[in-house]
Formats: structure tokens, C-alpha cells, sequence
């Protein structure tokens, strides 16, 4: 599975928004996958630093889930994992967090919107 993201609209190197995810982690949940029945678990892990020169907190994320199969699932909502950070700048913040596909491998990407402590 790929997992590919991005921050306020922007992905890479790209910085118009004040924060960027900048490490991402992946693992298999081979004891809560089901391969008989085509269900497979993954986990992966984020760090989201703010390299900008503001505090900025993370308001909503969303996630574009693609199967092997080519079936996609839209995941949208506020934070991440019950979370609406708030990040000073060069802090950090990590979760870790799941999705399930209906086939061994799969890609993920997508986007975390961010308001600026000034309301920018």
C-alpha cells in the first residue's frame, strides 16, 4: 500500500500553508486481516510538523482510499484520530491510525486542511 499526502492544498515541496505531514510509516495487520474473506488491515503512522514561521492548527483531513481492484472509498472529517492539533512552529504531532481494503495492496492519498493561528 502507498501512502502519498499532502497539507492545505499543497503536496511535496511546495509551502504555501503553514504545515506538511513529513514522515509516513506502513505495516500490515496481518492478525486483523481475513485474506479468505479478501479483508486486509493496514496501519500507518504520520508525523506532521509545521515548518512554517506561524502556529497553525490542523482542522479536517481527507482521504482518498484506492483498492487494487480500482474500488475507492472517501474518507472526510474533522482532525485526525479525535485530534485538532494545534502546532507551534517547528512542532510536531504523530498518529497512527488504520484502514481495511478488499485486496492485498492498495494506494491512499490526500489532504489536511489548516488554519492559521491569526485566522489566515
Amino acid at each position: 500500500m502507498t501512502v502519498a499526502s499532502g497539507a492545505g492544498g499543497f503536496l511535496g515541496s511546495m509551502k504555501p500553508a503553514p504545515s506538511a505531514p513529513t514522515a509516513i510509516g506502513l505495516a500490515c495487520g496481518p492478525d486483523q486481516s481475513s485474506p479468505e474473506q479478501n479483508l486486509y488491515s493496514f496501519a500507518y503512522t504520520i508525523t506532521i510538523t509545521n515548518s512554517g514561521e506561524i502556529p497553525a492548527q490542523l482542522i479536517s483531513r481527507h482521504w482518498i482510499i484506492t483498492n487494487a481492484l480500482g474500488q475507492i472509498e472517501e474518507v472526510k472529517g474533522l482532525g485526525v484520530v479525535g485530534h485538532q492539533p494545534l502546532l507551534k512552529p517547528g512542532e510536531a504531532f504523530e498518529y497512527t491510525s488504520g484502514c481495511r481494503l478488499r485486496s492485498a495492496s492498495g494506494t491512499m492519498r490526500g489532504s489536511y486542511f489548516f488554519v492559521a493561528e491569526d485566522g489566515e
